[in-house]
């Protein structure tokens, strides 16, 4: 395939797809179209992901095509939101017609139950009924209330599981039909032929074929319903943004549908409202509940200048706010579209139980076949009656429902929880990935400190003064964005300082600036600057060594070519820094810091956090070359430990994208929310243990849910077939087969739902509004 050709990816809505057989299948049938490059399909969001190149003509129809051929039916996602808003409806439309269709073969089983086990376990009750009615009708009523039953509520099994056997690709489906249909069959011709077969083989199993799919569809109605809440993340998160907007039309105050609004429009919130949209606050002051995007419970105050999120709480005071964003550009909207993704990833465990799934269903076909002649040959007379109740209590109890559900449903809700928690998954694989993560590195400016650094002190050189050198510092350091920068000309700008104007600007990548102010050379920056440019510091060295050791940035100004002064920048620790660094001790984690900040104030800030390493002056590249540093050498295979890298700034995109597990917090750029896998929504390093938390309670979650869906379906095998009775021990039958089966994904779906409770060690406490509820 032509790497070089481009690449699109397409998301297409599937419908049909009832167990993990049928994942496989679909993807088999779209990596085979011509030009696919990757498929990925999801059986909890009924959804696949496909990568293709252009070059091939008009590949959304065919891929559509493909999997029409394979059975199911397909469509483009062409808009996201809206497709969620209608799969939940299509769910809840779903979990109507399953309870309409159990409550009709409930009402057609009940007789057929009680009439037929109801004379083995009370004799007189059979004697009485045989007197009264006569054994033959009472055979015709229960083949007309079945027959009723499979042709009415039990078709879609009998439907959609022969076509799937027509095209030798058996489901679940077919594994019911199969095993209910030989049921009926067997009873109806034991019914209307009896003749046919041996005296003592003349039996009905009209009560099996009835109850296996009643019990089904009630295992179906029940997984409906409790899927339904695997999503309530996305629902909760698209029900924060408000349905209309307060726009300011001159002078009055207009209500306007949301989607009327504008970027550039004032808005006005008032006390007790949500915001409705993403902008600038331009007037007023209040403060805003932001716990349903950060998962922080504390209100952030909001003057002018401050930005708001869509779908935060106004507590206080009116804001006018200025839009900056609407629809799907919105921090809401693309947050929800982050966890939708997420949802729908495919943990690199889930290939594998595809795989397993994919040939589960020929495997039992055949055990099952397998079973009815090793009854026939070995059992004692009437042998056909044995071997048949075995045979489809065989085909029954190994459904693969709940293997299929196993890894996504916990992907969905464990991936939801973390959303309300304030943490973003932006790759499902991440999920995985950071439950085995053994080193954690962080950025120190911003990350591990709240990346508001303030001048602190200042000490002259010999001969100059604070006020000169102090505007011509800050009028080179105005064309820096680097938050020391940011601090010295906020320093000067609050003594009244002048800004000048500067030429021959130039930053020095990870040393600091130089520029020609009023006349002056002015160079500010690092010692290693001062001695590339042959600048003696001479006593202020001293000085600079004291202050890094209490954790202060010591940044050196030359005037002309002469040491004139050192500075003292203090950018204090997050006060959730020290917590953060010992829940990562106690999950067994090794912490390092990496920075370009002077040595002995990043060593004295990781002495103060409890860090294990420190790397201190590294240049922006150097971040990189130190993770794969810590990473070790990459022909180590398993053996190497995974490392996670925490940042914010434009200069850590580069180790967050080289590192396992990128991590961002949310309240840095843009580029490094790109660059991460994971994204910290609120400004707090204590997101990363709770993420790794929630990473291993899912894994842990989703291997509970495959150890109990092949335990069901594997060790209830035997006993279906009937091994031990041929030791005079206990067998299953269909009946119990059949509840076995709908109840494996029952448990599987519940046992994901508890996800939705978990609540990691310094979580932020649930709020009042409903942003970190359970």
């Amino acid at each position: 395939m032509n790497s070089a050709l481009p690449r699109h990816r397409i998301e297409l809505a599937i419908e049909g797809m009832s167990c993990a057989s049928c994942v496989r299948r679909v993807e088999n049938a779209l990596s085979a179209v011509p030009g696919v490059s990757g498929a990925s399909v999801n059986l909890a969001t009924q959804r696949a992901r496909i990568d293709w190149e252009n070059a091939i003509g008009n590949t959304p129809d065919a891929l559509v095509a493909a999997i029409g051929k394979a059975g199911y039916t397909a469509r483009p996602v062409a808009d996201p939101d809206g497709e969620s808003a209608r799969q939940a409806a299509a769910r809840l439309q779903e979990a109507h017609r399953l309870g309409r269709r159990f409550a009709v073969a409930l009402l057609l089983t009940v007789p057929v139950f009680g009439v037929e086990m109801g004379g083995h376990l009370v004799p007189a009750l059979h004697h009485w009924l045989d007197m009264q009615v006569g054994m033959g009708t009472l055979w015709l009523l229960q083949a007309v209330l079945t027959t009723l039953l499979l042709a009415g509520p039990g078709r879609d099994f009998f439907a959609k599981g022969a076509v799937a056997l027509a095209r030798r690709a058996p489901d679940m489906n077919s594994l019911v039909a199969l095993g209910a249909g030989s049921a009926w069959l067997y009873s109806m011709v034991a019914t209307l032929a009896p003749a046919w077969l041996p005296e003592s083989a003349r039996h009905v199993y009209f009560e099996a074929a009835a109850v296996i799919v009643t019990l089904i569809l009630l295992g179906r109605l029940l997984e409906a319903r409790a899927k339904g809440k695997t999503g309530a993340a996305i629902a909760r998160l698209a029900s924060l943004q408000p349905r209309t907007a307060r726009v300011l039309r001159g002078n009055d105050a207009v209500d306007i549908p949301i989607e009327e609004v504008r970027a550039g429009d004032l808005v006005r919130v008032r006390p007790g409202e949500k915001v409705a949209v993403d902008g600038t606050v331009v007037e007023g002051g209040s403060y805003v509940d932001e716990s349903m995007i950060t998962g922080e419970s504390v209100p952030v105050e909001k003057t002018p200048g401050a930005s708001v999120t869509g779908g935060t709480l106004n507590t206080r005071g009116t804001l006018t706010v200025q839009v900056t964003h609407t629809g799907a550009e919105t921090a809401l909207a693309r947050i929800a579209q982050m966890v939708e993704n997420a949802q729908g990833a495919k943990l690199p465990i889930q290939g594998l139980v595809d795989k397993v799934t994919y040939r589960f269903v020929p495997a039992i076909m055949g055990l099952a076949l397998l079973t009815f002649f090793a009854w026939i040959i070995a059992a004692p007379e009437p042998a056909l009656p044995q071997a048949l109740v075995h045979a489809v209590a065989v085909l029954i109890v190994a459904c693969p429902c709940a293997m299929g559900l196993a890894t996504p449903m916990s992907i969905m809700v464990g991936t939801g929880r973390a959303a309300e928690l304030g943490i973003l998954f932006r790759q499902g694989d991440a999920l995985q990935t950071l439950r085995d993560v053994k080193t954690v590195a962080f950025d120190k400016t911003g990350t591990l400190t709240q990346g508001k650094p303030a001048l602190t002190d200042i000490v002259l050189a010999p001969g100059f003064e604070r006020g000169p050198v102090l505007s011509w510092v800050a009028s080179v350091q105005a064309g820096s964005e680097h938050p020391i920068a940011s601090a010295i000309v906020a320093a000067a700008q609050e003594s009244a300082l002048h800004v000048a104007p500067v030429a021959g600007f130039l930053a020095i990548t990870g040393a600091g600036v130089q520029g020609d102010v009023q006349g002056r050379r002015v160079l500010v920056g690092a010692e290693r600057l001062m001695r590339e440019h042959g600048i003696e510091v001479g006593a202020l060295a001293g000085t600079a060594t004291a202050w890094a050791q209490a954790g202060k940035t010591p940044v050196y100004a030359a005037i002309d070519g002469t040491a004139a002064a050192i500075m003292a920048i203090e950018d204090p620790v997050r006060p959730t820094s020290a917590q953060a660094i010992a829940a990562l001790h106690a999950l067994g984690v090794r912490t390092v810091m990496i920075t370009g900040d002077n040595r002995h104030t990043a060593q004295a800030v990781a002495a103060a956090l409890g860090i294990d390493e420190v790397h201190a002056e590294v240049l922006p590249e150097g971040k990189v070359q130190a993770v794969q540093q810590l990473r070790g050498p990459a022909d180590a295979g398993a053996h190497r430990p995974l490392l996670a890298f925490v940042g914010d700034g434009i200069n850590d995109a580069p180790a967050l994208a080289a590192a396992d597990v990128g991590i961002a917090i949310g309240t840095g750029t843009d580029v490094a929310m790109e660059a991460a896998s994971v994204v910290l929504m609120a400004g707090d390093p204590g997101g990363v243990p709770r993420a790794m938390a929630i990473s291993r309670a899912t894994l842990a979650n989703v291997r509970q849910n495959l150890f109990w869906a092949f335990a069901y379906n594997v060790a209830l095998i035997p006993l279906a077939a009937g091994a031990l009775a041929l030791f005079q021990g206990p067998s299953l039958s269909p009946v119990f087969a059949a509840a076995a089966m709908a109840l494996s994904s029952v448990f599987v779906v519940g046992n994901a739902l508890r996800l939705r409770s978990f609540h990691p060690i310094g979580a932020p406490a649930p709020s009042s509004t409903g942003g970190t509820a359970s």
